[in-house]
């Protein structure tokens, strides 16, 4: 397989670059990020999802067998950051893939996405969560086999392989390890489902055999 992954360099897609080894390429937008997404085991290609044209990237994933997003501005980015990134990416990848005939597209949105910003909640927060609703609407809208994959908070605890995946949860957390472990095994299962995910007791085969 060929598993291409926006957003390369980021912590989950790492994880996932590890577990699916050299079938995945990474898309980074900064050259120093190469060597660690090829330490991971991964292709590195460079190119900036905030700048580069739908044919551009249906360039580079012409021929995969699947897209996952995993694309976010970050720690510290603004609102405005959050639209580019957040939304305008996923709808970038989500429109390459159409041009280049990729039907399996997974995006890891957030826990939350799906219903309007709480009232006061901080502008920047409430701008990531904005953008994360308008992409998974923009998703739904394609001719793809997409899955959505809302994870809770995310831990940094070494995974344990249970989980919780459907529809809708109660509020929790996650290790990213797990995150990526699901995303992994959902590349085999596509499907149109918004699925959402925190630490459970169900083996993650079982869980996503099940959706």
């Amino acid at each position: 397989m060929r598993i291409i992954i926006a957003g390369g360099h980021g912590q989950i897609a790492l994880r996932l670059a590890r577990l699916l080894g050299s079938a995945a390429v990474g898309l980074v937008r900064n050259p120093a990020h190469v060597p660690d997404v090829e330490a991971a085991g991964a292709r590195a290609v460079v190119c900036d999802l905030e700048k580069a044209s739908p044919d551009e990237v249906a360039g580079i994933v012409r021929g995969a067998d699947a897209i996952v997003f995993a694309a976010g501005a970050g720690p510290g980015s603004g609102a405005a950051r959050k639209d580019t990134v957040d939304r305008g990416a996923s709808v970038l990848m989500a429109d390459a893939a159409e041009r280049a005939g990729v039907r399996t597209f997974v995006q890891i949105s957030s826990m939350g996405a799906g219903r309007p910003p709480a009232a006061g909640t901080d502008e920047v927060w409430a701008a990531y969560i904005t953008a994360k609703t308008e992409a998974e609407d923009d998703l739904r809208r394609r001719d793809l086999d997409w899955t959505i994959v809302r994870p809770g908070r995310l831990t940094d605890e070494p995974g344990t392989g249970l989980v919780r995946l459907e529809p809708e949860v109660p509020p929790g957390s996650v290790p990213r390890d797990d995150v990526a472990a699901v995303v992994a095994a959902l590349l085999t299962a596509p499907g149109r489902r918004t699925l959402e995910l925190v630490s459970g007791d169900t083996p993650i085969p079982e869980a996503v055999a099940s959706r």
